[in-house]
């Protein structure tokens, strides 16, 4: 009985140490992103591939790269498909899990007329607001009450120009990239609005929490040594840390 018994002891405990290998060393980490400009390129460049390089690489795990749209980026990670998805605000959305670190933090900006009021978190309501469909500025903006989801940001600035919305609201650099459309972009100002921090929201699966767990314990170590400001200065961002 006693043999029989240190057996199977012996037995669960290799199945452990090998299924927690094979957890905890998967080759390859897959994250799906939009493709934001300079930041999560479709070829593999920008601000956000380059630091999460940095975190898992040297750690021995490749990035891999999706580029797909905002919400489709959710649903992959939400059933498994990717590891992770890459620029969520914290608890933005269920089924994923979310580390301890960010890794950047969203710069928000109203893009207004230059005629327009000076907008901050406190006058918002006054305005009627625009933005991308599903990326939930009312979560995090809560004085905001009138509000278009827009399905792309073409149009824009006609939008403004026509009153059909008094701000647009993105991150800095989108709304630089709608700005350097515009014909005359003395016409229009940027303001900032509010910081968001920036996560990785992780397949809700014991993979993902290996790799949320990697995640976290990098990032801890990168930021106390600042490996991670070089690649903020190459891509003229604010550091976050």
């Amino acid at each position: 009985m006693d043999v029989r018994r240190w057996l199977l002891v012996m037995l669960c405990a290799v199945t452990s140490l090998v299924q927690a290998d094979e957890i905890a060393v998967p080759g390859k980490v897959i994250l799906a992103s939009e493709e934001w400009r300079d930041y999560t390129n479709k070829d593999g460049t920008g601000l956000a591939w380059d630091v999460l390089r940095r975190v898992f690489e040297p750690a021995g795990i490749t990035l891999k790269i999706r580029s797909e749209p905002y919400t489709r980026s959710l649903g992959l990670a939400q059933r498994g498909e990717v590891d992770g998805w890459v620029g969520s605000y914290r608890d933005e959305a269920k089924g994923v899990l979310y580390p301890h670190w960010n890794f950047d933090s969203d710069h928000i900006y109203a893009l207004g007329l230059a005629t327009s009021p000076i907008p901050t978190v406190a006058t918002l309501g006054k305005y009627s607001l625009a933005w991308v469909r599903g990326y939930k500025y009312e979560q995090y903006l809560p004085t905001a009450r009138r509000f278009n989801q827009i399905e792309r940001r073409d149009g824009i600035l006609s939008m403004l120009l026509h009153a059909r919305a008094d701000f647009y609201v993105d991150s800095l650099n989108e709304s630089k990239y709608v700005l350097s459309q515009a014909e005359d972009p003395s016409k229009f100002k940027l303001t900032p609005i509010v910081e968001l921090p920036l996560y990785v929201a992780f397949a809700n699966s014991a993979r993902g929490r290996a790799m949320a767990t990697l995640f976290d314990q990098r990032m801890k170590v990168l930021v106390k040594s600042g490996e991670l400001k070089p690649i903020f200065e190459h891509w003229k961002q604010p550091y976050p840390f």
